[in-house]
């Protein structure tokens, strides 16, 4: 069977399909960050105890993920991402009626349960359906289709929770999330290279074992992991500073700042046609000189600058994670990609369940700008990190050039 070709009506639809599951996905996923502060108000907890709303859901998904792959190898990739969106939204619905905070966290877990479908099927959906020459590109649509969802997810629950309140903007979120899922499930195409495997816990265990054994790919994920790390603790703990003096914005306008969060994620779908062409090392250092700029320029105490802080900050962060999630499909071999996708997508969100809490200690701690020296600190450490990749797969293609051929 023939790849998907770009333009095709095929590929069409797996763009509106993508774009469809990444809404319904981290639209839930996300949704609750604006309200972090709502939360510690009217459950009495402190900043780092109502981020666990956050990161219960995130820990629980990349967990979870592990054995998903193992199901999707036997079930196949679009039942198994269908019945995620299904669940997750009924989940969210259920999830606006919680009375205290307990029930609301236990629900959040279960919503990161049933999330798990999604994500890393989805990349390997991606990895398996389109020509392998453009799925740069298609990553960087993907991974814009995952900041529209986040921000739709933000939006709606800040606009509805300031007319009326969190309950009711939970309720319509799953509703409209449900009617999503049933257009992925009619709209994406059917896999034509999926091969299904018997389920089995040897090549379950051989699978992460090998995605674990390369220590280029470990450093990748370990990336992905500082990436989202440093992306989710601004975003949890920003509306903190902007509710107060001198900002004091409505939720309503908190809420709607995040369009330009959707502005920067666009730069994955510039970074990922980039990713086709040019250095993946050189692209990626590009996207932390964007972070750390960004973090500096929200320092300043003036909404303009912090404002661009947080679109250079976005643009950086989706360009250092289409381009390093790509290249994690690139340097892993054919019958390991789904595992060392699972693996790069566990650490990217153990990065935002463990680092974006630990951010709510920094901000009891140090203030606002604690949470940006812990965030600089963050990028540093993935300088370092992408410093070795590049020299070990600089050792790797000097070392394979240097081999004898055979006469």
């Amino acid at each position: 069977m023939q790849y998907i070709q770009i333009g095709t009506r095929a590929y069409f639809r797996v763009l509106v399909s993508m774009l469809l599951g990444s809404l319904v996905t981290f639209a839930i996923l996300y949704s609750p960050q604006p309200l972090i502060g709502t939360f510690t108000k009217e459950f009495h907890v402190s900043p780092s105890s109502a981020s666990f709303i956050i990161s219960f859901s995130t820990i629980t998904l990349a967990v979870t993920m592990l054995f998903v792959s193992l199901l999707s190898n036997a079930w196949g990739r679009r039942g198994v991402m269908s019945v995620s969106l299904f669940v997750t939204s009924v989940l969210a619905m259920a999830s606006s009626f919680s009375t205290n905070f307990h029930l609301l966290l236990a629900a959040r877990l279960l919503e990161g349960v049933s999330l798990a479908g999604f994500p890393a099927i989805a990349m390997t959906y991606l990895n398996e359906e389109i020509e392998p020459r453009s799925i740069g590109q298609v990553m960087g649509f993907y991974v814009a289709g995952t900041a529209v969802g986040g921000f739709a997810g933000r939006v709606i629950i800040s606009l509805i929770t300031d007319f009326f309140n969190w309950h009711i903007a939970m309720f319509v979120l799953g509703l409209v999330s449900l009617l999503c899922s049933v257009m992925f499930w009619l709209y994406l195409p059917k896999s034509n290279h999926f091969k299904p495997v018997s389920i089995s816990l040897h090549h379950w265990v051989d699978g992460f074992r090998n995605g674990f054994a390369n220590t280029r790919l470990l450093c990748l994920y370990l990336i992905g992991f500082l990436l989202l790390g440093a992306y989710v603790t601004l975003f949890n703990y920003i509306d903190f500073p902007l509710s107060q003096p001198p900002y004091e914005l409505s939720q309503t306008l908190i809420g709607c700042l995040f369009v330009f969060q959707l502005i920067g994620s666009w730069s994955s779908v510039w970074f990922g046609k980039l990713a086709d062409r040019y250095s993946r090392a050189g692209l990626i250092a590009s996207g932390l000189g964007m972070l750390l700029v960004g973090a500096l320029l929200m320092l300043a105490g003036n909404v303009v600058f912090m404002i661009t802080g947080m679109i250079l900050f976005a643009c950086g962060f989706f360009a250092g994670h289409t381009v390093a999630s790509g290249w994690v499909g690139k340097a892993a071999p054919m019958r390991y990609k789904a595992y060392a996708s699972s693996l790069y997508l566990l650490f990217y969100y153990t990065g935002s369940s463990l680092v974006g809490w630990s951010g709510g200690f920094f901000l009891s701690g140090f203030g606002w700008n604690g949470v940006i020296g812990m965030i600089i600190a963050l990028i540093v450490v993935t300088a370092l990190l992408l410093l070795y990749v590049t020299r070990s797969s600089r050792q790797e293609r000097h070392g394979s050039e240097a081999k004898p051929t055979a006469l």
